[in-house]
């Protein structure tokens, strides 16, 4: 059947709009299409390295419990190069630290850490910055802990920096000092906080006392200038 006028001209304008700008429609949907398939397969990827981590991250665990460091090193070391852009890498690095922590292994230790505060996330960095603090302190580096301290960490973990800080300045004799951090500890954790009981202790044992309610907004100051005065 033959085309009317009409028709020939729509096919007509078709066939130069598509002359100019056939290619580059074809390429982007092209590159439109490649994304799609690029971000699907990632996905995939992100997936598979997330379950082949698990699973290591498991053998790890019972390194851990077994005490057994050179096995724990050995792991960690796989998941933080294989897949170090996953959490279990960080939790991994955390876990083997402690391994060789209690095997009296510092280097080792601090050098697991040390990664997770280069390479983990807000709180993965926030808990390594205080384990690793508690093994200057073993290896007497008290500047280098206090440096690691008083680096900005989340506010959950204000009063866990403030104890081991205080832990710091009283290795050092510095007890005035050790006293404020101490009660800005007891300030930062809750009335119910398993853990103010032991810093209490702390404090008291260096002639601190803690303030009858160390969540009011004053108590830090107050416990400021009770230490400067003693």
């Amino acid at each position: 059947m033959a085309y009317d006028l009409e028709e020939q001209e729509q096919i007509a304008t078709f066939k130069a709009f598509w002359s100019r700008f056939g290619s580059l429609i074809t390429w982007v949907l092209i590159a439109a299409l490649g994304s799609f398939a690029a971000y699907n397969f990632w996905n995939s990827h992100k997936r598979t390295q997330s379950v082949e981590a698990s699973a290591l991250y498991d053998e790890l665990q019972v390194a851990v419990g077994a005490n057994d460091n050179a096995k724990a090193q050995r792991i960690a070391g796989d998941i933080q190069e294989k897949y170090d852009s996953t959490a279990y890498a960080q939790m991994a690095a955390l876990g083997a630290a402690k391994v060789a922590f209690d095997a009296n292994d510092l280097k080792t230790a601090k050098s697991r850490l040390q990664w997770v505060v280069e390479h983990g996330n807000d709180e993965y960095k926030a808990i390594a910055k205080l384990r690793l603090a508690g093994v200057l302190l073993d290896e007497k580096a008290y500047d280098a802990a206090l440096k690691l301290l008083d680096d900005a960490i989340p506010a959950q973990f204000t009063a866990l920096a403030a104890d081991r800080k205080g832990d710091v300045l009283v290795a050092q004799n510095k007890l005035a000092e050790a006293r404020q951090a101490y009660v800005a500890a007891l300030a930062a954790m809750p009335k119910d906080s398993p853990g103010r009981q032991l810093v209490t202790v702390k404090l008291e044992a260096i002639g601190g006392t803690a303030p009858a309610s160390a969540n009011d907004t004053n108590a830090a100051n107050d416990a400021k200038a009770a230490a400067a005065a003693a």
